[in-house]
């Protein structure tokens, strides 16, 4: 059996044994990642049981004085199993090793990140004028 058709085989192995949100990860993206069954987070919410409606979420307990802040961070991500490892460029990433495209979020000509003096002078006539 040549080399191609091994890892062709080991690969659709792998495969059957993935959770449905998982994908075959390359083993250097593999290492230290953190658990692959379930855990629970600080709000006693489980994460990577695929049950997205849990009564402690603060997504079930939801007013106009939650703070979205508290469902930011790892916390509220599995190391394994994400819907968002499903997408085209994670994919590339984690399952073949495409490195991430340097710029892929940059504005072609302006660096809105940084406070230029035209701005800083624009707004403080701004604020003089009112």
């Amino acid at each position: 059996m040549s080399q191609d058709n091994k890892k062709s085989t080991k690969s659709a192995q792998d495969q059957s044994e993935l959770d449905p949100f998982e994908i075959d990860f390359l083993p250097q993206f593999e290492q230290g990642r953190g658990p692959r069954t379930p855990f629970v987070n600080e709000y006693g919410v489980t994460i990577g049981d695929h049950d997205y409606e849990s009564d402690n979420s603060p997504l079930e307990q939801w007013t106009s004085d939650t703070n979205p802040e508290v469902m930011a961070g790892d916390q509220w991500v599995h190391p394994f199993k994400d819907v968002g490892f499903q997408s085209a460029q994670n994919r590339e990433i984690f399952e073949e090793g495409v490195a991430p495209q340097s710029g892929i979020f940059t504005h072609a000509d302006k660096n809105v990140a940084a406070v230029t003096d035209e701005a800083t002078t624009s707004k403080k006539n701004d604020e003089a004028e009112a």
